[in-house]
């Protein structure tokens, strides 16, 4: 049986062991969504993963309200990504843009616009801090324009070096929010059943497929739970045909975020979807949230995965890869950090070695 360590190939892409780094969201780009030099040294210090899935990055700036976050829509960002991914593959790494389009949750502080979703909604725990508005629900033509969207981001990823791209479908953004009956209240042939509801993830992924292959192309889920306001009365009845759509497609890999009734970071109390998707899904499935080198290597011996995403490990813990082979202690990241602009908490934790780069 294959374990943790071992190389695999996710569709196009050639990863030197089964440990993917989770997409983390930072904030150290720019105030327009440019990637800054700050970030050649991040990505660069985690080449070790077999695959580094990059923070969420914008498609457009309607679908990125999230402040200092990165974008791919603009000439400029896809310039300030290429020194980024030049530095991962001289370290010997793989890296793939999470292409993100928020819906409901972009911040029109941040935008200037008025959010999109599946329907006319808005989301909760509106706060000085995450200042949400109403959604308008979208036309046919704002689907296509989301969809195009999707796919010039990912041509633009490649253009920037990287080596594929994951749509991030996950933790309630627009994807989640067409997929979930508690958001996506439409009565046309985007709403109502599961197989309606699929519909606007499964045209978004094909576009992009279309535009760098399918090989290249993976996607984010959060089928558990619920996520930033996003619910679903019976997602298997969703995720599972979901995931069989996907897998019809032929796309890389897919991630699933499934949280757990002990969570860390988010709890839920729905059974997990893994081994019910793992039926119907016959390519990469990588899992994530809340797991231990054991449960890991455990899930991996199983069958159940074929990878596993760390995400708040690889924080603090630069050469994760290296620690968790020689069993060494796990560095505590600082939560005050995560989202602060500047070296601390993001370049300034030392390997093994004790070497960082660019330390303060």
């Amino acid at each position: 049986m294959p374990t943790l360590f071992d190389p695999i190939q996710l569709g196009d892409i050639d990863a030197k062991n089964r440990i993917l780094m989770a997409p983390l969201t930072r904030g150290r780009s720019t105030g327009e969504h440019v990637p800054t030099d700050i970030m050649i040294d991040y990505y660069r210090q985690r080449a070790g993963a077999g695959v580094i899935i990059t923070e969420g990055t914008g498609v457009s700036r309607l679908g990125l309200g999230w402040p200092n976050a990165p974008g791919l829509w603009t000439p400029e960002q896809v310039e300030a990504w290429k020194p980024v991914t030049a530095a991962v593959h001289e370290a010997g790494g793989r890296i793939v843009a999470q292409i993100w389009h928020m819906g409901r949750l972009a911040r029109p502080d941040v935008t200037g616009l008025q959010p999109l979703s599946s329907s006319a909604t808005r989301a909760p725990y509106h706060k000085p801090e995450n200042p949400y508005a109403e959604a308008r629900a979208a036309t046919i033509d704002d689907i296509r324009q989301a969809q195009d969207e999707y796919a010039s981001a990912a041509r633009a990823a490649i253009a920037a070096g990287f080596d594929g791209v994951q749509l991030h479908g996950a933790n309630g953004y627009l994807i989640d929010q067409f997929l979930r009956d508690g958001t996506n209240l439409r009565e046309d042939e985007y709403g109502g059943s599961p197989e309606n509801r699929i519909r606007f993830m499964r045209e978004a992924v094909a576009a992009v497929i279309a535009e760098v292959g399918a090989g290249r192309t993976a996607i984010r889920l959060s089928p558990n739970g619920e996520t930033q306001g996003a619910d679903d009365s019976d997602p298997e009845s969703v995720f599972v045909p979901a995931a069989k759509a996907l897998d019809d497609l032929g796309i890389a890999f897919l991630e699933l975020r499934e949280l757990k009734p002990e969570g860390s970071f988010g709890t839920s109390e729905v059974p997990r979807l893994s081994p019910k998707i793992r039926e119907v899904f016959m390519r990469p499935l990588i899992l994530n949230q809340e797991y231990t080198l054991k449960k890991a290597e455990a899930d991996i011996a199983s069958g159940l995965a074929d990878g596993i995403a760390f995400g708040r490990k690889f924080i603090a813990n630069p050469d994760l890869v290296e620690r968790l082979r020689s069993g060494a202690e796990l560095t505590p990241d600082n939560f005050r950090t995560w989202y602060t602009p500047g070296p601390e908490g993001y370049i300034d934790y030392p390997s093994l070695a004790g070497e960082t780069v660019g330390a303060i």
